[in-house]
């Protein structure tokens, strides 16, 4: 089965990202704005309770740390996505590469970028008018991220989450 795992913003950076992506984004149906933390991955239903395991010592591991959001960007040429970025705070870079080593070894397809997609899968022409517009816009997010999540991928593509894991020891 498919995994992967991410951070949820609040509902309020999720309802601005869900007003591009409404119009930009095709997935916009399978999986609501999020960090993706750590790639698609496989693992087989007999590991499952070991990964859960280990994400719950990661999390009491790990502090909350800020969320920040100031601007619009591209990874044009490479691909047409347009997306919020995410301030690369120290913390959040850190729990990214903890997600890639020891226990969670997996190999990356590339080097994280954190962000909230908000567009894919455009036209060169469709991209350029898109970005175009949005890059002269600035923002001013600033939140508290205390959680991750472990999703699950169905068969139709669509993305559910398996289980929470909240920062900090657990009373």
């Amino acid at each position: 089965m498919k995994y992967g795992i991410a951070i949820f913003p609040s509902k309020e950076v999720q309802d601005l990202a869900n007003s591009y992506r409404k119009r930009y984004d095709p997935a916009y149906a399978l999986i609501p704005p999020h960090i993706t933390l750590k790639e698609r991955f496989d693992l087989e239903e007999k590991d499952l309770d070991h990964l859960v395991e280990n994400l719950h010592k990661l999390a009491s591991e790990t502090k909350a740390f800020p969320l920040k959001i100031k601007k619009v960007s591209s990874f044009y040429p490479v691909t047409n996505t347009i997306f919020l970025k995410v301030e690369p705070v120290e913390e959040l870079m850190d729990l990214n590469e903890k997600l890639y080593t020891g226990a969670f070894h997996h190999e990356r397809s590339y080097a994280f970028v954190p962000h909230i997609t908000i567009g894919q899968d455009l036209s060169t022409a469709e991209h350029s008018d898109v970005y175009g517009s949005l890059k002269l816009d600035s923002f001013d997010i600033e939140e508290t991220v205390d959680r991750f999540q472990l999703l699950f991928q169905l068969e139709n593509g669509t993305w559910v989450v398996h289980e929470t894991f909240k920062f900090g020891k657990e009373c």
